[in-house]
């Protein structure tokens, strides 16, 4: 987890900024626990990880969302359905507080 520490260091520095998602709870069986963290950058670059798939794609989706109109979110990803692969295998729900900080914060 340094190294979105380091992103988010490097970031506010330079006087950039980024998405944090953070997974806030989790009830089930999940890939990651609270606290998990992942940075997205306006290019929609990422670093670290919340847990990859198509969970991990549905937050990154509303990163990009914050990253454009600073509003913060809350994603709930269920990883219970059914659904074509494995994609969804684990069978819990997370939840993922996203936030953008640095420049143009407001």
């Amino acid at each position: 987890m340094n190294e979105v520490y380091d992103e988010i260091d490097q970031a506010l520095q330079q006087g950039g900024r980024l998405v944090l998602a953070t997974v806030a709870s989790s009830r089930g069986s999940t890939p990651r626990k609270p606290g998990a963290k992942m940075a997205v950058r306006p290019d929609g670059s990422f670093c670290g990880t919340i847990g990859g798939g198509c969970g991990e794609a549905e937050v990154w989706q509303a990163a990009m969302d914050t990253m454009r109109d600073g509003q913060p979110r809350l994603v709930t990803v269920d990883l219970t359905e059914d659904v074509e692969g494995d994609d969804k295998i684990c069978g819990g729900v997370m939840d993922v507080f996203l936030e953008r900080l640095g420049a143009g914060e407001s």
